[in-house]
This record gives structure tokens, C-alpha cells and sequence, in this order.
């Protein structure tokens, strides 16, 4: 994309696969290839991230992939690296619409305050690198919330959040720790949902000014 130098991709790749990232995670996170980060962590220790949220039942043998499960996941990879391959590179003038599309599907719209939450660190992660590319921005007046059910180790998810946006733990408010009820699921983010604000008017509604550009700009018809 241009906003990053390849030192600094790989420092970032290896900090989250330390975290537990998965290499497709970290290559959709940082806009680079699977087989690139897969050579930039190849010697960082790694260990997954559990998927479901309490103890598995004792005694229940673990199942590998069926058939059809192989697949699926095939066919999930061919397709990632089919849009990797037709997206290509993003021009400075693609990460700007890019961002502004994220954005007017998960900031907030409210005058005053830039807000993006999501639990998916990618796309906080792309949300930050594009909100400080495009403007100037005051990092001590950035700000991240945390959203974490109560078990959850908030420590653990302040220190991970706090990589994927860049902005110290010093800058995040007091958390909310939600009360799992498990009669409406059993899997949580593990580390939780992350809202990133930055307070200031005027460029709330600069970014306001490229989600409304979105809908009235004329489309090629081609």
C-alpha cells in the first residue's frame, strides 16, 4: 500500500503470530501474502489461539477434518489468494475509498468523535494505518475501549489490542466486561471488541465527507 516499509511489516507479522494469529490472519491484517509471512515467523514460537470459549468435554475424542470439511477449506484458500491476486495493490487513491467504505459500515456517524469498533483486528488494524495516513492526527488524543466478557483475561487483550492499533494502554478507557450467558452461545472473542476514537470535529466530518462521496460519485458504466 505504501504506508508501510517491509521492516516494519515484518516486526508487526512477528508480534502477532507471537500473539497467536494465524498466518492467513496476519496476512490479511498487513495486506501481504500468506507465503510472505509465513517466511517472516517461520522461527517464532506459536501457539494457537483455543476456539470455543470453557473447557472441552473430558474424555471426547478430538476429530479431524472430514471430506467435505477439506474441502470447504480449500476452496476458502484458492479464493483468498484469487482476491489477493485481482485486488493486487491498493493506489493511494484505493486505500482512501477503501477506508472510507470500512468506515461507513462500522464507524460511527454521529458528529464530533471518529469511532471504529470491530473485534476483527484486521480491520482495526487497516481502520488505523488509513486514519493516520489520511490526516493529521494528535496520538495523544486517541483513545480505545475495550468490550470483553467477564473471564476473559483483560490483560492479556489490552496488551494484544494495544499492538494491533498502536495506541499505548495508557490511552484506553475502563473496559466493559459483559456477563457471558451461555444459553445464547458458547464461543467469545477471546480478546474481545476494540473501539478505537478520536475526538475532533473537524476531522469526523472529513471522514464523513468521503462515506458521502461514496454514494452520489458516478460509476463507470463499464
Amino acid at each position: 500500500m505504501g504506508y508501510r516499509g517491509k521492516l516494519a511489516e515484518q516486526a508487526k507479522a512477528r508480534e502477532l503470530r507471537a500473539d497467536g494469529m494465524t498466518l492467513n490472519e496476519i496476512a490479511t491484517a498487513l495486506g501481504v501474502s500468506k507465503s510472505s509471512v509465513s517466511l517472516w515467523v517461520r522461527d517464532v514460537e506459536f501457539e494457537p489461539r483455543p476456539r470455543a470459549y470453557g473447557p472441552r468435554r473430558t474424555g471426547a475424542r478430538r476429530r479431524g477434518p472430514n471430506m467435505l470439511q477439506q474441502r470447504k477449506q480449500e476452496e476458502i484458500e484458492r479464493l483468498r489468494q484469487e482476491g489477493v491476486e485481482r485486488i493486487g495493490r491498493l493506489s493511494e487513491r484505493e486505500f482512501l475509498v477503501a477506508g472510507a467504505a470500512l468506515y461507513a459500515g462500522e464507524g460511527t456517524k454521529r458528529d464530533g468523535e471518529v469511532k471504529f469498533a470491530n473485534s476483527n483486528p484486521a480491520f482495526v488494524m487497516f481502520f488505523c494505518s488509513w486514519l493516520r495516513h489520511f490526516f493529521e492526527i494528535d496520538e495523544a488524543r486517541l483513545r480505545v475501549r475495550l468490550y470483553l466478557h467477564q473471564g476473559l483475561d483483560l490483560d492479556e487483550a489490552s496488551s494484544f489490542w494495544s499492538k494491533v492499533t498502536g495506541i499505548p494502554r495508557a490511552q484506553f478507557g475502563k473496559p466493559y466486561r459483559a456477563v457471558p450467558d451461555p444459553s445464547i452461545r458458547t464461543t467469545k472473542h477471546l480478546r474481545g471488541c476494540a473501539t478505537v476514537g478520536y475526538s475532533c470535529s473537524a476531522t469526523h466530518r472529513a471522514v464523513m465527507g468521503l462515506v458521502h462521496a461514496l454514494f452520489v460519485a458516478p460509476r463507470d458504466p463499464g
